[in-house]
């Protein structure tokens, strides 16, 4: 139980850190605007992303954008609960990679449901802006760590099943 309240804590942290950090952004730029940080390489800028990653889907049908924006997420989260609920008593790090999805997820969720769109604001580039990565947040950076955890989590299962069958059979018939 201590496991999930202290997940709890961390992506409520996270959850508040997201919005905090869209917040200032939205309220220091204008739309648009961005501010080199470090030159050649990084920059704030404020995006509104009416997709879903890397802005798909941001010119689709109003019923589609509702369906697969907001409402399919939030089927998606309680998915996710479920299995972080499940990974509890297993390795620390599947529990932590499903509530980091949750709360990217989450994060994401209220800017959907409150402003209609996606706050990004984090832009790496090589050189300058017209080549750069697509602008995220917070809460993207949540997932994508959850996804690295997730494919560690495979290969970790692929090498102990690999493991497992070259052990030789030692009990004697």
């Amino acid at each position: 139980m201590a496991r999930f309240w202290s997940l709890s804590l961390l992506m409520s942290f996270l959850i508040i850190l997201d919005q905090l950090t869209k917040g200032a952004i939205q309220s220091s730029f204008s739309y648009g605007e961005t501010k080199p940080i470090i030159d050649g390489f990084f920059s704030l800028a404020y995006v509104k992303n009416t997709g879903a990653a890397f802005g798909f889907g941001a010119n689709g049908h109003e019923i589609f954008r509702q369906i697969f924006f907001l409402a399919l997420p939030v089927v998606f989260c309680f998915w996710i609960f479920i299995m972080l609920v499940k990974t509890l008593k297993g390795p620390f790090y599947m529990s932590l990679a499903y509530a980091l999805i949750l709360a990217g997820a989450t994060g994401n969720l209220i800017d959907r449901f409150s402003l209609g769109y996606v706050v990004d604001f984090l832009m790496f580039y090589w050189k300058n802006e017209a080549n750069h990565f697509p602008a995220f947040n917070v809460a993207d950076s949540c997932i994508t760590v959850a996804g690295f955890l997730l494919v560690v989590d495979f290969f970790v299962q692929l090498k102990n099943k690999k493991e497992k069958a070259d052990v030789p059979d030692t009990v004697s018939k």
